[in-house]
C-alpha cells in the first residue's frame, strides 16, 4: 500500500479495509489520516478515502458529484454497474434512487415502524430470558444475532423455521476472509442462496398476500408505477444483509464499551433515561457501519488533490464521528456528550431508511437490559470480533449477568 502521491512524508501510513488490524482497531489509523492524508491515496487497491468530518458529509449531501452508481461496498465483486441486484436503491442514482426509495417508503413508513414496539419487546423477552436464567452466555449468538434477525424477519413475513438459516447466509455474505480483498467463494454462494429464498417467498406472497412488509412492497404503487419482482428481491437482501448485520453489531458494542468505561457504563443502568444516550454515543464512538464507497461522476479537487472522473472513494464514517474538529475528546466514551452530529445513518438522499428502526430496536432492548440486570461482565479474552470491509464489531461476545 502507498500514501497519498503528494506527500511523500506518509511512507507508513497505510489504510485498507481488509486488513485484520484495521479491523481490529481502526482509530489510530483514522486519526493519521485526518491531520496527515485527509485525501488518502491507496494505489494498490486503487481507491482515494476522505476522513474528516466535514468532508464526508459534504460528500455524502453532494450525489453530483459523489454517486452511487457502482454501489457502496468496496468489493470488485460488489462494485460495478451491476450493484443495485443486492444493493437496491443505495447502488442508485436520482431519478432512479427517488423513485425506488419513494417506492419502498410505502412499505416502510414510520408508522409501520413504530408498530413494531410491541413485537420488538416480546422479541426481546424471549431472547433474553434464557440468557437471564443462565447468567451467562455469548451476547451476539445468544441475543443480539437473534433479535435483529427475528424483527425484520417478523417484518418480511420470513418463517420462525427458516431464521436461522437465512441468518447463517447473511453471516457469510458480511465475512471476509484474512488476504482476500473481496468477497469469498462462501459469501458468494450465501448470496445466491439468499436471493433464491427470496424469489420463492415473493412467488408465494404474490398467490397470497399476507399483512407483512413484501406483500406491502408488491402492492406499493404511485401514479400506476410499481416495483419489479428483481427490484423488491434486492430490497429484501439489503434489509436481511445492512439492516440485520449493523443492528447486531451496535447492541454488542454498546455492551462492549459500556464495560470497558464503566463509569459511563453504570449510567444507564442507573437512570434507565439513559439508554437513549447508550445508544447514540455508541453509534458515534464505534459505529456499525465504518465506510461506504463512492464514484466520482466527475473530476473533483480535495486537499489540493485531484480525483479523476471515475475515481473510487470510499467515506470512513467510523473516523469522521471522532474526528476532533466536531467532537471534544473524540476518543473518550461519554454519554453525556451532544452527538446531534454523529454521521452513522449517512446522510442527505441516501440517510439510512433503517436508522428508526435501528434506534428502536436498541433502545428497546438494552432498556429491556438494564430492567432486568443490575450489572454485568464481559469476558474481554474471549471477545472476537468480525471481520468485513464495511462492518464493525464482534462476532462473539462472552458475558456474565448480575440479574436483579
Amino acid at each position: 500500500m502507498k500514501p497519498s502521491s503528494s506527500d511523500t512524508s506518509n511512507s507508513d501510513l497505510a489504510y485498507s479495509p481488509f486488513d485484520y488490524a484495521i479491523h481490529e482497531d481502526p482509530y489510530p489509523t483514522y486519526e493519521r489520516l485526518r491531520e496527515e492524508a485527509p485525501l488518502y491515496r491507496n494505489d494498490d487497491l486503487g481507491f482515494w478515502a476522505l476522513s474528516r468530518h466535514a468532508d464526508v458529509s459534504a460528500a455524502f449531501r453532494d450525489h453530483a458529484t459523489f454517486s452511487n452508481s457502482n454501489g457502496v461496498s468496496v468489493e470488485p465483486s460488489a462494485w460495478g454497474p451491476h450493484a443495485h441486484k443486492t444493493s437496491s436503491f443505495l447502488a442508485l442514482d436520482p431519478p432512479r434512487h427517488t423513485r425506488m426509495r419513494a417506492l419502498v417508503s410505502k412499505g416502510f413508513t414510520p408508522r409501520r415502524v413504530s408498530a413494531l414496539s410491541d413485537d420488538i419487546l416480546r422479541l426481546t423477552r424471549r431472547h433474553l430470558e434464557p440468557l437471564l436464567d443462565r447468567r451467562e452466555g455469548d451476547f451476539v449468538a445468544d441475543f443480539a444475532g437473534l433479535l435483529p434477525m427475528d424483527v425484520i424477519s417478523e417484518m418480511m413475513g420470513v418463517p420462525e423455521s427458516d431464521r436461522a438459516e437465512v441468518r447463517r447466509l447473511a453471516d457469510l455474505v458480511v465475512h471476509r476472509e484474512r488476504g482476500i480483498d473481496d468477497v469469498p467463494p462462501a459469501g458468494v454462494e450465501a448470496a445466491l442462496t439468499l436471493v433464491g429464498y427470496y424469489e420463492g417467498m415473493l412467488a408465494e406472497r404474490r398467490a397470497r398476500r399476507r399483512g407483512d412488509l413484501t406483500s406491502a412492497l408488491l402492492d406499493a404503487e404511485i401514479d400506476g408505477d410499481r416495483l419489479a419482482d428483481r427490484e423488491i428481491i434486492a430490497f429484501l437482501f439489503l434489509m436481511v444483509v445492512a439492516g440485520n448485520e449493523t443492528t447486531t453489531k451496535l447492541l454488542a458494542n454498546a455492551l462492549y464499551w459500556g464495560r470497558r468505561n464503566p463509569d459511563q457504563g453504570a449510567k444507564p443502568f442507573a437512570d434507565p433515561d439513559r439508554v437513549g444516550d447508550w445508544v447514540e454515543e455508541t453509534l458515534r464512538f464505534d459505529t456499525s457501519s465504518q465506510m461506504l464507497a463512492r464514484t466520482a461522476a466527475k473530476e473533483t479537487t480535495w486537499h489540493g488533490q485531484v480525483v479523476p472522473e471515475g475515481g473510487q472513494v470510499l467515506l470512513l464514517v467510523g473516523s469522521a464521528n471522532r474526528d476532533p474538529r466536531v467532537f471534544e475528546s473524540p476518543d473518550s466514551y461519554d454519554l453525556d456528550r451532544d452527538t446531534s452530529r454523529l454521521i452513522s445513518f449517512g446522510g442527505g438522499r441516501h440517510f439510512c431508511l433503517g436508522a428508526g428502526l435501528a434506534r428502536l430496536e436498541a433502545r428497546i432492548a438494552l432498556g429491556e437490559l438494564v430492567r432486568t440486570v443490575s450489572s454485568y461482565e464481559v469476558d474481554h479474552v474471549g471477545a472476537r470480533r468480525v471481520h468485513s470491509a464495511n462492518v464493525r464489531g464482534f462476532a462473539a461476545l462472552p458475558v456474565s449477568l448480575d440479574v436483579r
